[in-house]
């Protein structure tokens, strides 16, 4: 999960390397991070309700969920 979540950050640019003759920093934006991480979570989301809507088995079988 804190893989997928990192991914996410990096893929929304939330986090960038800098460096110089002397260090290397991190450098992660916080609000970006988040956003970025939101955001791509939703998307997952969308795709993964596209996947499953999409299926044939999904409008012949039937899910009984019991507490």
């Amino acid at each position: 999960m804190l893989g997928v979540i990192v991914a996410l950050a990096l893929i929304g640019g939330a986090i960038k390397f800098q460096s110089d003759e002397e260090s290397w920093q991190l450098i992660i934006h916080k609000q970006e991070a988040l956003y970025s991480v939101k955001n791509g979570a939703i998307r997952i989301y969308n795709i993964v309700e596209e996947l499953i809507s999409g299926s044939d088995a999904i409008e012949t079988s039937t899910l009984v969920v019991e507490d």
